[in-house]
């Protein structure tokens, strides 16, 4: 791993729970194994593009890590409706990550639509260098998964191809389509992909038992959590 630069941001109102101050720890790497960043994880780090972080908060400790057991997993009645409706009509297709003029409008509507329903900040249009060097310019080797219909795009996530296990970074979809899940489609279909090839976990970020936008993530079970030691332990 070489790493450019390291610093702690100041504190500043918590992203995920509006009465709390948060603090985030970065660095900057311009090379990394896909061991290396599994590695990391483990100890509670996460990354976008080649920059890592992970919260050293003053007084929370509230971001945990959550993992699923993809042997042991098993889709709920609302998943396995997901699914009943998504399967035959939504195809995906995996890759090397790309920039084109469909990913940046699809990146583009649905932090609008996010902005106006869940009073994101508001978003400028995706500069494609910018995107380029959030989703295609990776340290090591990332998937992108594309999901369409038909032949409109409908969905685009970015999952890190790991030892041992597949990550999910990112995902954006067609807010014209949010009636069909996509989101919980996309983590349905990476447990799957893990599953076939014999992976044993599935990465889904940080879980925040008190935040909403993240609630989606403990109904991927049996899954387990990180504590502060170090040690995955069993949640749901």
């Amino acid at each position: 791993m070489e790493t450019v630069f390291r610093y702690l941001a100041p504190p500043s109102r918590c992203g995920y729970l509006p009465d709390q101050v948060w603090r985030l720890e970065y660095e900057q790497v311009s090379a990394m194994t896909a061991a290396e960043y599994l590695e990391r994880m483990r100890q509670g780090w996460r990354r976008f593009g080649g920059m890592l972080f992970r919260p050293r908060c003053p007084a929370c400790t509230a971001c945990r890590s959550l993992r699923v057991v993809v042997d042991r997993f098993q889709p709920d009645r609302s998943q396995r409706r997901n699914r009943k409706l998504n399967e035959r009509e939504v195809e995906v297709h995996i890759g090397t990550p790309s920039v084109t003029r469909a990913k940046l409008e699809l990146y583009d509507r649905y932090h609008a639509f996010q902005t106006d329903f869940k009073d994101w900040p508001e978003h400028e249009p995706k500069d494609p260098e910018e995107y380029r060097r959030s989703f295609v310019e990776n340290p090591f080797a990332t998937l992108e998964w594309c999901y369409t219909i038909g032949d409109r795009l409908v969905g685009v996530g970015y999952v890190d191809d790991l030892p041992g296990g597949l990550s999910a970074i990112y995902f954006f979809y067609d807010p014209e389509e949010r009636e069909r899940g996509l989101g919980t489609w996309n983590v349905l279909s990476v447990i799957e992909y893990a599953r076939q090839r014999g992976i044993p976990h599935v990465y889904l970020g940080y879980y925040v038992a008190d935040c909403r936008s993240m609630a989606y993530k403990a109904r991927f079970g049996p899954n387990q959590l990180r504590d502060g030691d170090g040690v995955w332990r069993d949640f749901r």
